[in-house]
């Protein structure tokens, strides 16, 4: 087990006669980053609340660093917890509520000042020790709470959709930090999430959940460009999903694929024969969507069918678009673009 932070097997969790986790086994190396990604209800936070022992496995272990912990109570294992609602003491200083895990396990106090004053160095809130939490803006309030869980050296870092409460540049710009920090610190970041952006942005590797299982476990550019089911097609970013008659007419091939927008390109006359070596289909666009810097075409096939392509705004403006509307035009492809999805496997 050396180099491995956390292993799952055959991890289960029912409730009743609801069984939010179904059977997950997970390997998590040390110094990763890695995020658990899917719908709510998908099982995700269940399993986090598992690793960090504030819920017990219906069967099934859990490892830290080769050591079953699966019994063992929070305080008994080396990994620390951020939430999203950050629960800060509203009574104590920024450096106090830092601080305040290292007194409850008795270090000195001049010791608990040095690190906790690094601790706050290293999240960038050098000179704001002295602060009330109220005093502090929303991204502040969570670096405090993550300076909090780093200042007590946790082996694994469980990070438990911590961004959702912040505005959507701050969310975009604490993405990048965490992921520098995680960085600096070396240790292993677990982090649980809805918003695919989020996951494909900052981990090296992640698992996408759906009814209580794993769909695939992969680097992001694997999940996104080879998906490895349907659902994961579908839900990490948008696809254009084939199968049957449809799959046979625009691919040429039986089965179900994955072609996403951004790998469409449009030609404005619908009969155009496209670039040599590219695939091609004509339509009628029913939609266009201005996303500012792009545009979302949605387009009914010739035969049947729809496809949604998408393409950068770098010379038109929403006015010009608007004219494409009913418009006759022309798609195309490589047909290396076109992935094929295996199907999912039966639920048992």
């Amino acid at each position: 087990m050396e180099g491995m932070a956390i292993r799952l097997t055959g991890l289960r969790k029912t409730y009743g006669r609801t069984e939010a986790v179904a059977g997950v086994d997970l390997e998590i190396a040390d110094g990763e980053f890695f995020s658990m990604l899917g719908p709510s209800g998908s099982g995700k936070t269940t399993v986090l609340r598992m690793i960090a022992g504030f819920e017990t496995p219906s069967a099934g272990t859990v490892e830290l660093a080769g050591r079953d912990v699966t019994r063992l109570a929070p305080f008994e294992r080396d990994v620390h917890t951020v939430f999203q609602d950050y629960a800060l003491f509203p009574h104590m200083t920024v450096e106090q509520n830092v601080a305040y895990g290292l007194k409850v396990r008795g270090v000195p106090r001049a010791e608990r000042l040095v690190r906790s004053r690094a601790a706050l160095a290293q999240v960038g809130l050098d000179g704001l020790g002295k602060r009330r939490p109220a005093e502090l803006s929303g991204g502040q309030r969570q670096r405090v709470a993550l300076a909090r869980a780093l200042v007590g050296r946790p082996r694994v870092l469980l990070l438990d959709e911590p961004l959702g409460a912040l505005d959507l540049k701050l969310r975009e710009r604490m993405q990048v930090e965490l992921k520098e920090i995680q960085r600096e610190v070396g240790i292993t970041f677990v982090f649980v999430t809805h918003d695919q952006e989020e996951a494909l942005t900052m981990s090296d590797r992640i698992a996408v959940f759906h009814q209580g299982r794993i769909e695939q476990v992969a680097a992001p550019a694997e999940i996104y460009e080879r998906p490895a089911t349907p659902f994961v097609a579908g839900f990490v970013g948008t696809s254009n999903l084939l199968s049957g008659d449809t799959a046979q007419r625009v691919v040429g091939a039986s089965g179900t694929y994955s072609i996403r927008p951004e790998k469409i390109r449009i030609l404005s006359d619908h009969k155009a024969a496209g670039d040599p070596g590219h695939a091609t289909a004509a339509g009628t666009v029913a939609e266009v969507v201005y996303l500012g810097d792009s545009t979302r075409f949605l387009v009914d096939l010739d035969g049947g069918g729809r496809l949604t392509a998408l393409q950068q705004n770098l010379e038109t403006s929403s006015a010009d678009l608007a004219a494409f509307r009913g418009a006759r035009i022309g798609l195309q492809w490589h047909p290396s673009h076109a992935v094929r999805v295996p199907d999912a496997p039966e639920t048992p």
